[in-house]
């Protein structure tokens, strides 16, 4: 899987949104991972960027196992949830993962319009970049 390597320097924003647009896509399913793709994006969405976070692939099982109060990520993946940041789960993905019906309930906005996944064509024609996790 390509990175994309962020070089742009940061500059002050105070309270105003950053014309900036990232898109964080979640890809690995490894917990390590998947709380990187959080923390990233939040602290992108603290910072001003225009943010969303994109769950596919094998990072889609997270959904059921973050969501879970014994995780000791729930509180980050809630914060990351409540502020709306969670923009597509893996229609076929999350199937296959077994967590579906996880991300139907916690009301997640489920995406599959590349033949059952998430376009990434959609996110640049939008002016994001992506960053995959």
């Amino acid at each position: 899987m390509k990175r994309v390597i962020i070089n742009k320097n940061l500059h002050e924003r105070g309270n105003k949104m950053s014309e900036e647009k990232y898109l964080v896509f979640a890809f690995n399913g490894e917990s390590n991972c998947f709380v990187h793709a959080l923390l990233n994006a939040e602290e992108f969405y603290q910072e001003g960027f225009d943010t969303k976070l994109v769950i596919e692939g094998s990072a889609t099982k997270q959904i059921k196992m973050m969501d879970d109060p014994d995780n000791q990520f729930s509180n980050l993946y809630k914060r990351v949830k409540d502020k709306g940041l969670i923009d597509c789960v893996c229609r076929v993905c999350a199937k296959k993962m077994e967590s579906l019906d996880s991300a139907r309930k916690q009301n997640l906005p489920i995406c599959d319009s590349l033949s059952g996944h998430v376009s990434m064509a959609r996110y640049l024609k939008e002016g994001y970049q992506i960053i995959t996790f």
